[in-house]
């Protein structure tokens, strides 16, 4: 994570970056046209209900079960192979998300460590804690070099201290701050990607921001690629400013995107179509 100096409250330094405050902007208005939206008032409970399942299958396309939409409503059984239990998943943390909102701001660590748990659903010694020195990391899709177990810990510890503390910091410089480093530390032994998006839902939700869960970022995520999500993803490691500030910008479309997608879905539900 990267900072533009010494700061008490460095997420809000970064809002100082070149491009950030109007991609701040830009996420605001996005979201204030669903929220805006004469559907939301009265039907608000299904337009959540299909950006999770929305966002579900977003996030799940770039941890690699890219699956139609329709193909995730139909189906009920996620235990079989890869894909499908990367789906399952998904599903999971996305219905997870909404219970953990109270506990985030307390306790962010714990938070990760139950988005863990509830992903992997199984009872190995490794699930639900960071990783250890030595345990492999499955998370084949992101290429970048993996930081020690004793690094990863550290700078996740920090970043639950700055979650903790607080500030000013927009939700959506925050968000992408701990979307990217999550991707980055990979802290647990799968399904990193999964939580860091959930993570950011989270922190979206929790702010004020988009409060009924209705502009799923991995939606737009999903639709911008996952070659130029990776791209952006770099960015961010490397700690240049303009590297931060392209990966904020980057989730911020990303925001966009799936603000864009629930339009659409009201627009439908307006002309009985959905």
């Amino acid at each position: 994570m990267s900072t533009t100096g010494a700061s008490a409250d460095p997420l809000a330094a970064l809002g100082s970056l070149p491009g950030v405050a109007d991609s701040v902007e830009s996420v605001r208005k996005s979201v204030d046209r669903v929220y805006g939206h004469r559907v939301m008032r009265r039907r608000s409970n299904e337009i959540t209900s299909e950006a999770a399942l929305r966002g579900a299958r977003g996030t799940a396309a770039l941890s690699g079960a890219d699956w139609a939409l329709e193909e995730v409503r139909r189906r009920s059984d996620f235990s079989g192979d890869g894909e499908a239990r990367t789906m399952g998943a998904a599903l999971r943390l996305t219905a997870e998300a909404g219970q953990l909102l109270s506990i985030w701001r307390q306790s962010p660590l714990r938070v990760l460590a139950r988005l863990h748990l509830v992903a992997a659903a199984e009872g190995e010694e490794r699930v639900g804690r960071p990783r250890q020195e030595r345990e492999p990391v499955d998370e084949p899709l992101i290429g970048l070099a993996l930081p020690s177990a004793a690094e990863a810990h550290g700078r996740l510890e920090g970043l639950s201290e700055l979650i903790i503390a607080g500030g000013s910091a927009p939700a959506l410089v925050t968000a992408a701050v701990v979307h990217g480093e999550l991707l980055a530390l990979r802290p647990f032994t799968s399904h990193n990607g999964l939580i860091a998006r959930t993570a950011e839902r989270i922190v979206l939700v929790g702010s004020g921001l988009d409060p009924k869960s209705v502009c799923p970022a991995e939606v737009g995520h999903a639709e911008l690629g996952r070659e130029a999500y990776l791209e952006a993803l770099e960015g961010y490691v490397s700690g240049t400013p303009e590297g931060v500030a392209a990966w904020i910008a980057h989730c911020g479309r990303a925001v966009g995107l799936g603000a864009r997608e629930s339009t659409a879905v009201c627009e439908a539900l307006q002309r009985g179509a959905a």
